[in-house]
């Protein structure tokens, strides 16, 4: 049995293949539930094709199989993180850099499960527009400023905790793009002020969607249909104060890259989090925030630890990962530009192309280890030398 400190060496995919299609044959799942189940099942296995390389040395051959790429697939995150956080880095300014954390109330989770690409349309709308707004308003800074924010859906516990973790430069462009103007170095915004602002336009954003008939109100928030249950809701969210946390800043530019790296692409549990699976019960780690950040061991029965992650199947086509004020794709070629200028920094044009580097050499990057050398007789190069192609299958 492994101890707590240790993984057992089970993955998402292992216990999706072994109990998936018992699964699959008592519930109904949307078709994104099912897309992505069958593909991190599938991946890196002959399912989806992969290739043979050969030394050029010693004839070593070395069989490599696809990933799915899928984004909730637990082994498919770290290189595109890698990819994500080189492209970033000709954004970075050489100010502090802020971590606020937007979350809405538990009351809202049901709702939020019934209505996920509405509410937390909302809830990127309302987080960025209430910063943007502060920023602007001269008792704060009275400049433009600038974000990157990113959905997070899941706790520790893999139960729906919808929450939103924002970048924010310690500063911003002038009203009259001529200067540079700076926060203080361990402070933004009040946060009271920030959570209050960030409440009324989540609940006006909310409000409207009902009223437009945007919101499905059915099972267990079926009762919100009537009128006047939805206000009492609203009027319940109005007399609490919601949690808007704001972290210290980073020491400076490769910290928030560090830092963002954690949270940009992570899926809902790692790998590495899955202790054993024995007995039709699966044990994961967890962090107890409540209880000193405690790590902990959690034991869920099988078909709860599917249900629970497949809670976080962001719907087709979201993204998780926005980008405003300064930072969005319309002014990184005008603001951004120009405020690089003011910091006097010349663009490099050789991250632009980040994307054509292979795997292989990104992997060579970061870790040091180059998959072209032969591991065998570590002289020779592997020569690709057979492309395999996908073995048929039945999706679910």
């Amino acid at each position: 049995m492994s101890s707590p400190s240790q993984s057992s060496g089970t993955e998402v995919a292992d216990i999706f293949r072994r109990f998936g299609p018992r699964y699959r044959q008592h519930h109904k799942l949307p078709c994104r539930h099912l897309k992505a189940m069958s593909a991190i099942e599938q991946c890196r296995t002959a399912a989806l094709g992969g290739h043979i390389d050969e030394c050029d040395q010693c004839g070593h051959r070395r069989i490599s199989y696809n990933s799915c790429r899928d984004r909730h697939c637990p082994k498919c995150q770290n290189l595109a993180k890698e990819r994500w956080l080189k492209d970033r880095q000709k954004d970075l300014l050489p100010v502090p850099y802020f971590h606020i954390v937007f979350t809405i109330p538990d009351l809202l989770n049901a709702l939020t499960l019934v209505n996920q690409k509405v509410v937390y349309d909302i809830l990127f709308r309302a987080a960025s527009r209430a910063l943007l707004q502060l920023g602007k308003d001269p008792r704060y800074l009275g400049a433009d400023i600038g974000l990157i924010a990113s959905l997070h859906t899941w706790g520790q516990n893999l139960m729906d905790h919808p929450h939103l973790h924002c970048v924010v430069p310690g500063g911003g462009l002038s009203k009259d793009g001529k200067k540079w103007v700076s926060s203080r170095e361990d402070f933004f915004v009040p946060v009271k002020v920030l959570s209050r602002l960030f409440r009324g336009k989540f609940l006006h954003y909310l409000k409207k969607a009902y009223d437009e008939g945007k919101l499905k109100c059915v099972g267990k928030v079926g009762f919100l249909a009537d009128e006047g249950e939805f206000k009492r809701l609203l009027d319940t969210l109005y007399g609490k104060e919601w949690n808007v946390y704001a972290k210290e800043p980073f020491g400076g530019p490769k910290d928030v890259l560090d830092y963002v790296g954690r949270y940009t692409h992570r899926v809902a549990i790692s790998n590495n989090r899955i202790v054993r699976v024995e007995n039709g019960q699966v044990t994961f780690r967890w962090r107890d925030y409540r209880d000193g950040d405690t790590v902990k061991l959690m034991t869920l029965d099988v078909f709860e630890f599917i249900r629970r992650f497949l809670l976080h199947i962001l719907p087709t086509g979201f993204f998780k990962i926005r980008y405003y004020g300064i930072l969005s794709s319309r002014n990184r070629q005008t603001k951004l530009k120009r405020c690089k200028e003011i910091f006097g920094i010349i663009d490099d044009q050789k991250g632009q192309a980040t994307h054509s580097a292979t795997w292989e050499e990104l992997l060579f990057e970061l870790t040091g280890t180059d998959l072209r050398i032969c591991p065998c007789c570590k002289k020779g190069r592997m020569i690709r030398k057979e492309v395999l192609r996908p073995v048929s299958h039945s999706p679910p």
